[in-house]
């Protein structure tokens, strides 16, 4: 801003203020283009990541998941998980026993989550994305199998080709005594096989086994309890309105949670980023803007005579506000165009070529995730259009009170 003011004053007097004008409003063009580009591949970037990250929990999570409203856990039955399955449109109902326990494999120790679910669990297309290793089953009754998340396994020590070394599973229970010395009263124990592993975000994967229901419901005591159901929904239903039939069905005793209500706190986030990401770029986008601002001043202070002569000639101040509006939105939708169509064509080779690498080996993608939502430009053709109005309403105002009878 300083230079281009500086600038003005070297030439304002010289016979290149012309060329200087035309010069000022390509730069100001060009700076609202590249202002323009920089939000929309910002913008698409942010929504490509949102994307990525809800694909990655649906990877792991329920289509929707039923918890107690209060408390830890709630009683089932046949008869009342039968209520459910019967539900129109629910596909799968999964059973969930989900608890801290603490793991052991070759000494190596640590405190993690086990996830016991019904055999049904894997056929709710699980592990669709990121990675997966091993076996897709959690073993028989006799002999029952678990699939750790890929930062548990590399904690442990885990080697899937070892047959030989069982997972213990230790989980504290109250002892039958209270003055007992003996310390196995103090936990109960079991054994799974490790068949296999799974990456699909670090938060699951450095935390999470899951187990077979009837192993997990054994070892923790749950009996009839359950702390969780996982839903899904059948192919050609709306999740919304499966969603609001198990609300209706299960009364406010327990909470009906879809994939993005399941991980709220994150995607809020995410959001709020991406807003203040739009404010920060617009800021700096209108500041560019200022160009605008001083091309406009200066064809302004440079056309005088022949707005004298406009004004003369009964031309009204409206109009000729209206004159150097039109121009500002000129150099500024000029702009915006070009920097729009930089912008999709930058985010659509990324998406086709995956130009930009995220630079990390173990990443679940390869380079940078975009997704370009229409919604997006037109806010950004908004804000465009809200900041060439203010740049360019002072010199359009300046104009119009160009004194006629001083100028001529």
């Amino acid at each position: 801003m300083n230079l281009s003011y500086f600038i003005a004053a070297r030439y304002f007097r010289s016979k290149k203020k012309r060329n200087f004008i035309t010069v000022l409003s390509t730069i100001s063009m060009v700076g609202v283009a590249v202002g323009t580009m920089a939000l929309v591949i910002v913008m698409s970037v942010f929504n490509g990541l949102e994307d990525l990250i809800r694909g990655l929990f649906a990877s792991f999570d329920a289509e929707i998941k039923i918890e107690a409203a209060v408390g830890k856990s709630f009683e089932v039955d046949e008869q009342w998980l039968g209520g459910i399955r019967n539900i129109e449109g629910v596909a799968v109902l999964t059973e969930v026993i989900e608890d801290h326990a603490l793991l052991d494999y070759r000494g190596n120790q640590m405190v993690g989550t086990i996830k016991g679910v019904s055999d049904n669990f894997l056929q709710q297309d699980r592990f669709s994305r990121g990675y997966f290793w091993g076996d897709t089953t959690l073993g028989t009754e006799k002999q029952p199998a678990a699939i750790l998340g890929r930062g548990v396994a590399f904690f442990l020590s885990v080697n899937l080709d070892d047959f030989n070394v069982p997972l213990k599973v230790f989980y504290p229970r109250a002892p039958r005594s209270a003055g007992t010395l003996d310390p196995s009263q103090l936990y109960s124990s079991a054994i799974l096989d490790p068949v296999a592993f799974f990456s699909v975000e670090r938060q699951f994967d450095d935390e999470y086994i899951i187990a077979p229901l009837h192993f997990t419901r054994d070892l923790l005591n749950y009996g009839n309890r359950r702390t969780s159901l996982e839903v899904k929904v059948a192919e050609g239903y709306q999740i919304k309105s499966v969603q609001d039939q198990l609300k209706a069905h299960l009364g406010e005793d327990f909470l009906v949670k879809n994939t993005d209500e399941q991980h709220a706190g994150l995607l809020r986030t995410v959001k709020l980023e991406k807003l203040f990401v739009f404010l920060t770029l617009t800021f700096i986008l209108a500041i560019a803007s200022f160009n605008i601002f001083f091309s406009l001043s200066m064809l302004a202070i440079e056309k005088k005579k022949d707005i004298a002569i406009l004004k003369a000639m009964g031309a009204p101040e409206r109009l000729i506000r209206r004159i150097f509006l039109k121009q500002g939105a000129l150099i500024a939708l000029t702009g915006a165009v070009i920097g729009l169509i930089l912008g999709y064509l930058v985010c659509y080779a990324q998406q086709s070529f995956g130009l930009v690498s995220l630079g990390i080996s173990s990443a679940v993608v390869d380079s940078y995730p975009v997704k370009m939502i229409f919604w997006d430009f037109i806010w950004i053709s908004l804000a465009v259009i809200g900041i060439t109005l203010l740049a360019s309403w002072r010199p359009a105002w300046i104009a119009s009170r160009v004194d006629t009878v001083r100028e001529l």
